[in-house]
């Protein structure tokens, strides 16, 4: 198994000095979010062409120019129950992340291990993963998939892959066993997103420090599916919200960030995250190829 550790790209302060006037002079770009603006009654978003005579969504977007600090330059290293999302340093030994039994055989393993070791779980089950491509041309603003489904995109808009709800629901549907999730003192999903390629230039990830985030701001999203449906959370803008994104990201790379904690007050919960289009990117800038674990960790 590689090594892996928490990123060491910058120095470690107390945690109170976080937000000295120090921080202001971190380097930062200025980046258009997609947030939630308005909804015709409870916000639903169809993932397929949707059946005649409704209308693929109910809801209206706006985007907003943020600013988007570099973490690398935070005078201390986010955390996973702080801020909701941590950089850590995990070479993988996996070579093709275009082949799924390689993937699942080798990758789901490695993940399993870096995320135990970055929450302490007793045990953490890898239930889902994404491989993503950016397509030349396309803007990162969007959900589902392109052209014949084979190839998802960016997702631009500021989301959690989980609501209150459907962060409970996910528990059984992972175990498939009534008393083992009686059992389950805490539990978290937790998102392992990697660089496949070189480094990310033109579409990074942006993540919301969940500190920011306030419960007024999360509004529950119904995904509709062909064969399912469940709840995600959208954001309102606040001009409160803190925006992150590490630099060139690597492959031997691994941000993780909080999408659901079954512990309540005394962590973070709900991270909202997005591709954003780095505004140095130009026509000849590499596209940016990552996969997303999705990963179930137990507290026992």
């Amino acid at each position: 198994m590689p090594a892996i550790a928490p990123s060491n790209h910058v120095p470690h302060v107390h945690q109170n000095d976080r937000y000295s006037p120090w921080t202001r002079h971190i380097p930062s770009v200025v980046a258009e979010m997609g947030y939630l603006k308005t909804s015709d009654g409870n916000p639903f978003t169809y993932m397929y062409e949707p059946p005649a005579g409704i209308e693929q969504q109910n809801c209206e977007f706006e985007l907003v120019r943020m600013p988007i600090r570099d973490a690398r330059h935070l005078p201390s290293r986010p955390s996973l129950d702080v801020e909701g999302f941590a950089l850590w340093d995990a070479p993988t030994l996996v070579t093709d992340f275009r082949n799924e039994q390689e993937i699942i055989a080798r990758y789901h393993a490695e993940t399993s291990e870096l995320v135990r070791a970055a929450t302490g779980a007793t045990s953490v089950i890898v239930f889902d993963h994404q491989v993503r491509k950016r397509e030349a041309g396309r803007p990162p603003l969007a959900f589902g998939r392109s052209g014949d489904g084979s190839n998802p995109g960016a997702v631009g808009r500021v989301h959690v892959d989980y609501s209150e709800e459907t962060g409970q629901k996910r528990l059984n549907l992972v175990l498939q066993d009534t008393e083992r999730c009686k059992s389950v003192a805490r539990f978290a999903i937790i998102n392992v997103w990697r660089s496949i390629k070189g480094p990310v230039l033109d579409t990074p990830l942006a993540v919301c420090d969940a500190r920011s985030v306030g419960a007024g701001d999360l509004e529950a999203c119904e995904i509709r599916y062909q064969d399912r449906s469940g709840n995600i959370y959208l954001l309102r803008h606040a001009n409160r919200h803190s925006w992150h994104y590490y630099s060139a990201m690597e492959r031997h790379e691994a941000l993780l960030f909080k999408q659901y904690d079954s512990l309540i007050n005394s962590v973070s919960r709900f991270t909202p995250h997005a591709a954003f289009d780095h505004p140095e990117a130009t026509a000849a800038t590499p596209l940016r190829e990552s996969i997303e674990v999705r990963c179930l960790a137990l507290f026992n």
